[in-house]
């Protein structure tokens, strides 16, 4: 009995994973025949998932949508990443989105073994969230790596990985590790460099291969009030970092309520203040702009003009699309 019903909650597992599964193919990943497997299918079903069959060449099995939603099967990853993301969820400023991601967040961590919460907790504790973002494409992160620095941060342990800088050199690193930093869509690690004899960052996604080496280190003075300015700082005075600067037409409390966790914004009178943005493209900062819901002059960079005519010329492009394509079909009717 034992093995029956961990093999349904692997299959469940598996049907959660893709669209649509077939008969062999999920068997032999199961390790069953195909008449167990459909024994399995039948079990799902009295319990009250919706496992929709096809019969024919192409035939299979695909987990339908429900009246309900029904328990769900995580891996150890994405019970971690479930959880971190609800966490951030819940610091948003979102009326009504705070609340639900704490409910929601509970009956995750309470049905988590230890060994997950552990990770999770110290992802929690170890990362310091930023103000502002950038509409860069940061490279994907290996829920792995984040949980490993994690706890190396929390437990003062010294790390050593692989680091592939901007020129694409690689080099090998052995860091005191001290906070991760959560900034726009990328990662990053602050801590202090034992071969440069320096406090430095370094972007997970091009981070490999961290690992514990058992070291306890005792904690140094931190050069900066905390480790997201830390970042902040770097990435400005980076050479590919572009400040832009705008007036907005609005109160500034209406516009940081809109994007303030991604800007700086002062208060220029009754009906305008001033937005301040560092970023490595200009998209984010137009886009963010064009959030406000109000009037805004560029002050600089010049280039975000013409970045905002072509970004308006797609724009109108597309709506004068869908409007055309929509009187074609009502024509073909």
């Amino acid at each position: 009995m034992a093995a029956t019903s961990s093999r349904t909650l692997r299959l469940l597992s598996l049907l959660q994973g893709r669209r649509h599964w077939g008969g062999a193919d999920l068997a032999g990943r199961l390790g069953v025949s195909v008449r167990t497997l459909r024994r399995d299918v039948e079990r799902l079903r009295e319990l009250g998932y919706p496992v929709e069959a096809a019969r024919g060449v192409d035939g299979g099995y695909a987990l339908a949508p429900g009246a309900a939603l029904p328990p769900l099967v995580l891996d150890d990853d994405e019970a971690v990443a479930l959880a971190v993301g609800l966490q951030a969820a819940a610091a948003l400023e979102v009326a009504g989105m705070a609340e639900t991601s704490v409910r929601a967040l509970a009956k995750v961590v309470q049905v988590m073994p230890a060994r997950l919460r552990r990770r999770v907790d110290a992802l929690r504790a170890m990362t310091v969230p930023a103000a502002w973002g950038s509409s860069s494409g940061g490279g994907s992160v290996d829920p792995a790596v984040l949980t490993t620095l994690a706890l190396a941060c929390r437990d003062a342990e010294r790390v050593t990985f692989s680091y592939t800088a901007a020129g694409g050199t690689r080099t090998e690193r052995s860091v005191e590790p001290y906070r991760l930093v959560s900034l726009g869509r990328r990662w990053y690690l602050v801590g202090y460099d034992l071969h440069r004899g320096d406090w430095r960052t370094f972007r997970l996604d091009r981070l490999s291969g961290p690992c514990g080496t058992g070291a306890r280190f005792a904690p140094r003075r931190f050069p900066a009030s905390d480790a997201a300015s830390f970042v902040r700082d770097r990435l400005v005075d980076a050479p590919w970092g572009i400040a832009v600067e705008a007036v907005v037409e609005a109160p500034a409390e209406v516009v940081r309520s809109r994007i303030g966790r991604w800007a700086t914004v002062e208060d220029g009178g009754p009906q305008r203040c001033r937005v301040r943005m560092d970023a490595d493209n200009l998209d984010w900062p137009a886009t963010g702009l064009a959030m406000t819901g109000a009037e805004f002059s560029v002050v600089s960079p010049p280039e975000l003009r013409d970045h905002l005519r072509e970004m308006g010329r797609r724009c109108t492009a597309a709506a004068d699309h869908v409007v055309s394509r929509a009187h074609h079909s009502w024509e073909r009717q």
